[in-house]
């Protein structure tokens, strides 16, 4: 299963600056409007008082973290790294922005901030976790480890500690540590008791160690608490189906592949469960489905493929001073995979210094539209504007 972000298991950034911020009375308001669900209002207020006093380093952190639960990745960015640039030495600030770059997906800058913080406060847990986190998904599971160690210390028989628990379960699996992997995930349910995701790994250890019966208790009870998960639903539907109950296992495939319909195991499983519950026809339309799935990702694939090399044509012809050349090579490539950032940026420089000027810039602001924190797009972007084209170094 994905590792993923539990935060209604553990303390989010909002909480957190809850906890910081519960005795300071010019706050009280906007936590006022946060509790009664009055979010705009509360973010309005937030930006009054830091108009009013641009050093008020708990209001750049609340608002921070306002906006980062509504998904505002560039201001929410902007207000977490005033706080920590105002309080350098607090951990709670440092893993608030930690938090906001990973669930805008930089993963690098959030380790750094979750190194800084748990280095400014090795008792603060959520740094730990967290840490811990970037670390196992970045599969350096030896160096998690100590942290996700130090964290259920710390929380001891709390419900949060479940979610470390879990983690330290990911390693096991990973170390093919099976039966010690299914020891942490009984102790996270232990203190989570619907802590789906952990239902589902433990159906997985418990599959792996021959307990039939108990594998496909966990699934149930991971569907039961997570109904909307396609990854629970395929799960129990293919442990139904491999202890020969198709029947039971259709409506489940079937949920599994309403909710993603790329999943490729639930599809193939489907396919299985209907032909063996005497439904060929609609057998042989998920078989049909599942034959473009792969076709349509085998060819994705060629074309990944090909952008690259085209991609590296072009610097090999941008090297030799061959400049038109590599721009159609990097043109060619951005078609071929237009979600490439590296392509795009080189497309953009090409056109830049080949003096095509709006299209370089528009390439550029295409790339910050689908990386907003790409620092070689907003330096480019930057000097790009800064100097107009009589001066650009292109």
């Amino acid at each position: 299963m994905m590792l993923r972000v539990l935060s209604s298991l553990f303390c989010s950034s909002l909480l957190c600056a809850s906890l910081l911020f519960a005795q300071q009375p010019r706050l009280e308001h906007a936590w006022d409007l946060l509790a009664k669900g009055q979010r705009s209002e509360a973010v309005h207020f937030l930006h009054d008082l830091i108009k009013a006093n641009p050093r008020d380093a708990n209001a750049h952190l609340l608002l921070g973290s306002v906006l980062m639960e509504q998904g505002e990745r560039s201001e929410s960015i902007a207000q977490l790294t005033e706080a920590v640039r105002l309080l350098p030495n607090s951990a709670r600030a440092q893993n608030a922005l930690g938090e906001a770059f990973s669930k805008f997906g930089d993963l690098d800058a959030a380790r750094k901030a979750f190194e800084k913080a748990a280095e400014l406060d090795p008792r603060y847990a959520p740094a730990q976790v967290n840490l811990g986190r970037a670390l196992v998904e970045s599969g350096q599971f030896s160096q998690a480890s100590p942290h996700l160690d130090r964290a259920i210390q710390l929380l001891g028989q709390r419900p949060d500690a479940a979610y470390p628990h879990y983690l330290r379960a990911k390693i096991y699996s990973e170390g093919r540590q099976v039966e010690r992997a299914a020891a942490e995930l009984r102790r996270a349910i232990s203190l989570q008791p619907d802590f789906a995701e952990a239902w589902s790994d433990l159906g997985s250890a418990r599959k792996i160690l021959l307990d039939d019966a108990g594998a496909l208790a966990a699934f149930e009870k991971a569907v039961r608490f997570a109904p909307n998960d396609p990854v629970a639903r395929e799960r129990l539907g293919s442990e139904l189906l491999s202890q020969g109950n198709a029947q039971e296992a259709v409506p489940h495939l079937e949920e599994a592949v309403r909710l993603d319909g790329q999943n490729q195991t639930a599809l193939y499983n489907l396919q299985r469960a209907l032909l063996i519950d005497g439904h060929s026809e609609e057998a042989a339309t998920i078989k049909m489905k599942l034959t473009a799935l792969l076709r349509e990702k085998d060819q994705a694939d060629q074309r990944a493929v090909l952008a690259i090399q085209l991609n590296n044509q072009g610097a090999a012809l941008e090297k030799a001073g061959k400049l038109p050349e590599a721009l159609e090579k990097y043109q060619t490539a951005t078609q071929l995979d237009p979600d490439h950032i590296g392509i795009r940026l080189n497309l953009a420089a090409a056109l830049l210094r080949l003096g095509q000027w709006s299209q370089g810039i528009a390439e550029l602001r295409e790339v910050l539209r689908r990386d907003p924190e790409n620092p070689d797009a907003k330096k480019a972007l930057d000097q790009a504007l800064a100097q107009g084209p009589s001066k650009a170094p292109w």
